[in-house]
């Protein structure tokens, strides 16, 4: 399968490289970088602190595509609504793990996924994933009388809170008690805020140091708790999984999916 890495210079594009150059049955030919970007012309390999490929960093998107199969993306969600329109008139494959995206953004995600092959997800962690099921499944087993929150711990340059993760595990909680999250939803907490509302899923966005990503889920019932977690010790696993859902979208039919398709826990269809 032939890939191409948005944002290649990047923490996470590096680590894609790396893992896309060691794997046989994947071919890296290209990677992608902004307009002006200091990356623009360097090798890859290089750029990944690897000897050189003779891949060479562009910012010609529509150029890349044309070679690929698929284009595995984690950026910012301008530049991902911009490559999913593009991967939908190349009819490939697009991994987003881009977190962040706006209404309007998310909309135009799902207009390309008609004609494209978008996996799209908080977080490309199998771990996390299989925790967001196991979440799901807590959440729609216990009643209100038990709290929901969310703890969300991530590295002092992480732009976006909550998080693309915490959104996600809180999402499967939701899901388990078959409500909205956006009407249940409390993002933070400062002032005098009141007694806690019934039914109310709440995260709170933790930032510094180097920390990968650390998310706990507490389930708070009267004189107990239940906690569930997940410790990210390395990008590599995001990298891991994002080339596992490449893989599995290279043989689907169109659409938009999310990691909990890829894993087989949801039915693609």
């Amino acid at each position: 399968m032939k890939l191409i890495v948005n944002g290649c210079a990047g923490r996470m594009g590096q680590a894609l490289t790396k893992l896309i150059l060691a794997d046989e049955t994947l071919e890296l030919v290209g990677g992608l970088e902004p307009t002006g970007s200091e990356a623009l012309g360097q090798d890859l390999g290089t750029l990944a602190g690897q000897a050189a490929c003779g891949i060479i960093a562009t910012d010609d998107a529509l150029d890349a595509m044309r070679q690929a199969d698929g284009v595995i993306d984690f950026t910012v969600p301008e530049a991902s609504v911009q490559l999913a329109s593009l991967a939908a008139q190349a009819r490939n494959v697009h991994i987003i793990g881009t977190t962040g995206f706006n209404p309007e953004q998310e909309a135009q995600i799902e207009a390309a996924a008609r004609h494209a092959k978008i996996v799209k997800s908080g977080n490309m962690s199998l771990g996390v994933n299989l925790l967001a099921g196991l979440v799901r499944q807590a959440a729609a087993a216990l009643d209100e009388d038990w709290d929901i929150e969310v703890l969300d711990m991530h590295h002092r340059h992480k732009i976006d809170a909550p998080s693309g993760t915490a959104l996600l595990l809180a999402g499967a909680a939701a899901e388990g008690r078959e409500v909205a999250l956006d009407k249940v939803i409390q993002s933070g907490r400062d002032g005098i805020t009141g007694a806690r509302n019934p039914g109310d899923i709440g995260i709170a966005a933790l930032r510094g140091g180097s920390v990968v990503g650390d998310h706990e889920i507490i389930l708070a019932g009267e004189n107990e708790q239940l906690r569930l977690g997940h410790r990210a010790e390395t990008r590599d696993i995001f990298a891991r999984g994002a080339l596992k859902a490449a893989i599995w979208a290279h043989s689907q039919a169109e659409g938009l999916y999310d990691m909990q398709h890829v894993l087989g826990l949801k039915d693609p269809k």
